[in-house]
């Protein structure tokens, strides 16, 4: 029962080994380890293709701020190097500035994340058009679903908790 509070998302939704709904989860730890590892595999993918891992954390962290997700949040921005000026991206207030690759990226990860019925073939074009080639918007978009999916299970499993 151990592996299961080394995963983020358990630890993010702030269930203890001694609430009820860790015996549940015990008994879907195959879940958890497969999460676990879906988020090592989207956040630190040897090689990392076009996205850094310091831009992926960056990325997370950010959307996890964007979902009012702060333990997220905290564990994405604890990934982000001090060096290399990736940190900004963290923050959801920063537009890219002038960097029309990091503009597109985040107008990019910012719609999918808040409002995905809005995404639409222009703004893949619009990430094309910007320099970021199709394998790296795939890694992207990896991202993308990855952090959503994080960010509804941690909810999930908080809404459970309190039920429980």
């Amino acid at each position: 029962m151990d592996d299961i509070f080394r995963s983020v998302v358990v630890e993010a939704a702030g269930i203890a080994a001694d609430h009820p709904l860790a015996a549940v989860l015990a008994g879907r730890s195959d879940v958890m380890q497969l999460t676990q590892a879906s988020h090592d595999a989207a956040l630190k993918p040897e090689p990392p293709g076009g996205l850094s891992h310091a831009e992926r954390a960056a990325l997370a962290c950010r959307m996890a701020r964007l979902n009012h997700e702060e333990t997220l949040a905290r564990h994405y921005e604890a990934m982000i190097p001090d060096s290399g000026g990736t940190q900004a991206i963290a923050d959801p207030a920063f537009d890219g500035a002038d960097d029309q690759r990091t503009r597109a990226i985040l107008r990019h990860t910012d719609l999918v994340t808040v409002d995905p019925k809005r995404a639409a073939e222009a703004d893949i074009a619009a990430l094309k058009s910007a320099g970021i080639l199709e394998p790296d918007i795939v890694r992207l978009s990896e991202l993308i679903a990855f952090v959503s999916y994080q960010v509804r299970v941690v909810k999930g499993l908080r809404l459970m908790a309190e039920a429980a």
